[in-house]
């Protein structure tokens, strides 16, 4: 992994809970000479401890791992707060619906930040009857090309998979206006606001 929990990490939740090393070695079951090499760093408490670790010291693991609360403040959000994640090493697509701790083939993953798009990645979109049809003028090669499209409005989001050598476009069912996103693999997240046909009337 490209980090691991520290000793800092463990001391400082230890001292939160007010216990001593030896008693976190006894709810852990290791020994407190063990505890005192994670917090000194010279050592690391096994991936099997991560989880009685954790609980012990009244935090999730990827708390643990980050070294930081993890605070759910989108009870009360929709889903337009969402993030998405991309992996560098798999391509694998995740979506967190507000900030979360996420990983992915051992790398910790940052929320993707979605900028307007430039000419390259700015799509057209097209209304017929229930659906629009988006396109965009952008490669779609081996080295260079668009992984994945949503369409986001304030209760769903619908993910469409593209690939090289395929159609840099896709069709949606209308639910509204929202935001489509666009994911070019070289340059990053892009994101345009789209309006129903009904909804630009009334503007």
């Amino acid at each position: 992994m490209d980090q691991y929990v520290t000793g800092s990490v463990i001391r400082t939740l230890r001292e939160r809970q007010g216990m001593t090393q030896a008693e976190l070695a006894e709810r852990v079951r290791v020994s407190d000479k063990a505890v005192s090499k994670w917090e000194t760093g010279r050592g690391f408490p096994d991936v099997s401890l991560l989880e009685p670790l954790g609980q012990a010291l009244h935090v999730s693991v990827p708390e643990l791992l980050c070294g930081q609360a993890v605070v759910n403040g989108n009870r009360a959000s929709n889903m337009l707060k969402s993030c998405f994640h991309v992996c560098p090493v798999c391509g694998n697509v995740l979506f967190s619906r507000g900030e979360a701790v996420i990983s992915c083939c051992g790398i910790r993953l940052p929320a993707l930040e979605a900028e307007e798009p430039d000419p390259l990645h700015e799509a057209d979109v097209k209304s017929v009857e229930d659906e629009f049809f988006v396109t965009l003028n952008h490669p779609m090669d081996k080295s260079h090309f668009l992984p994945f499209m949503a369409y986001m409005t304030g209760d769903r989001c619908e993910i469409r998979a593209l690939y090289p050598e395929g159609s840099a476009g896709s069709r949606f069912f209308w639910r509204g206006s929202g935001w489509l996103y666009v994911f070019c693999n070289q340059h990053g997240l892009f994101r345009q606001k789209i309006l129903r046909p009904a909804d630009r009337r009334r503007q």
